[in-house]
């Protein structure tokens, strides 16, 4: 079955434009399975609830989920998932499985990623108000009590941000101070839905949330660990042990439950894939590591990574720089000149210049690639990317008018 865009629940549904008909209610402190089953069963009917998460992840591998809050416009609880006894599966169901409702974050990449990890599945459909302001000028990261403060007028309590959200009990003040974002939220996401609506970027927004709301995004591939750690060079031999022993840390720390750095830290590995011990005594000698490894059972287990590394293969090695795109300096100033038309655009629209272009993109296009482009397609093509191939190709340059920057098509010019 196909899903339905993230927008479309609320912009076909009529209960969408009933807001704040009743005073919130907020619920105490949700501890037992039949007080969060009967929460569910209600906002299954909601057109929308604001999702917010408190956890700790300074100590583990896995987040460790500590606080859940929901609310939509008539009620807000906050739930403990340490609870004995909790039954969280009709929380979870709401979040995942019921795509009526849509599911309310802001920047909620690592809200979400939590969620997939409890289900394997992220929350769809859903929406994200800081990409949202990014759309309606509010710039590319805007923090949450910025938007609280531009759109309801509302100075958030700070004092609990940094609150050890793993001890119990919790007090009423953290309680309440959690309970505050998804209540603001709530208030916010109507005014904002509103806004899309009339300037007509809603749309602009549906490819970000489907990317946003991707799975594969929160899939921690234990093979594809290697690419997050900076090497030089791109020999396939050593590569290929860099592969093999961040695989091996991620399961190692995956098994502890700790922080993949607690384990090894990046630079040991890239030290060694490029120059591997050739037996385990060596370990010792490696900065980075404890001398206890030259003789102990995680010592022989890195090493067994080690030696059982194979040559990263062809179609694995990174693309080399210089294909990058391969600009030259030619290409490096039409790229700047691309950026600079971007700013330009960005401004005269009121949209966060990130939400059009990419700069990997514009760089692709200077280097004289026209397909696969997000730019070159879409409400993109029609807001900026018509423009930046006109550059390319010569058809448009700039002009200064009224002390102002602008574009200026180059018939304009002769």
């Amino acid at each position: 079955m196909a899903r339905a865009l993230p927008f479309h629940p609320l912009f076909v549904n009529p209960r969408a434009r009933v807001y704040g008909a009743r005073l919130m209610h907020v619920h105490p402190l949700i501890t037992d399975s039949a007080a969060l089953a009967n929460l569910c069963a209600r906002l299954a009917d909601a057109p929308f609830v604001c999702v917010d998460t408190e956890f700790m992840r300074e100590n583990t591998y896995w987040p460790e989920l500590c606080l859940i809050q929901i609310a939509d416009t008539e009620e807000a609880a906050a739930i403990d998932p340490k609870a004995p006894g909790l039954d969280m599966q009709p929380l979870l169901d709401l979040l995942v499985n019921n795509e009526d409702v849509l599911k309310v974050f802001h920047a909620g990449g690592q809200d979400i990623e939590i969620i997939y990890n409890l289900t394997g599945k992220t929350p769809y459909p859903m929406f994200d108000t800081q990409v949202a302001a990014m759309a309606l000028g509010q710039g590319e990261q805007i923090g949450y009590s910025n938007l609280v403060d531009s759109w309801l007028g509302v100075t958030v309590d700070k004092g609990a941000r940094f609150t050890d959200w793993s001890r119990r009990p919790l007090d009423q003040r953290q309680v309440d101070y959690a309970i505050g974002d998804v209540t603001h939220l709530s208030k916010i996401f109507p005014r904002m839905l509103e806004r899309l609506k009339k300037t007509g970027r809603g749309a602009w927004l549906d490819q970000e949330m489907e990317r946003i709301s991707d799975p594969a995004n929160y899939a921690n591939d234990p093979d594809l660990a290697w690419k997050r750690v900076r090497i030089s060079g791109r020999r396939p031999e050593v590569l290929g042990r860099l592969k093999a022993i961040a695989r091996w840390r991620e399961e190692e720390a995956r098994s502890k439950d700790l922080p993949r750095g607690r384990i090894v830290k990046d630079e040991t590995i890239a030290d060694l894939a490029g120059h591997p011990p050739r037996k385990q005594a060596d370990l010792a000698k490696v900065r980075g590591l404890s001398a206890t490894w030259a003789s102990n059972d995680i010592g022989k287990r890195l090493l067994a990574a080690i030696e059982g590394a194979q040559p990263l293969s062809g179609d694995e090695l990174p693309p080399r720089e210089d294909r990058k795109p391969g600009l030259g300096k030619d290409g490096a100033l039409v790229a700047d000149l691309l950026k600079l038309l971007l700013k330009i655009r960005a401004r005269d629209i009121d949209v966060a210049a990130r939400l059009l272009a990419r700069s990997e993109e514009l760089e692709a296009l200077a280097a004289g690639q026209r397909d696969g482009l997000a730019i070159l397609t879409g409400w993109r093509f029609d807001q900026f990317g018509r423009d930046a191939l006109d550059l390319v190709e010569g058809r448009l340059g700039f002009g200064v008018r009224d002390g102002k920057l602008k574009m200026t098509r180059t018939e304009d010019l002769a």
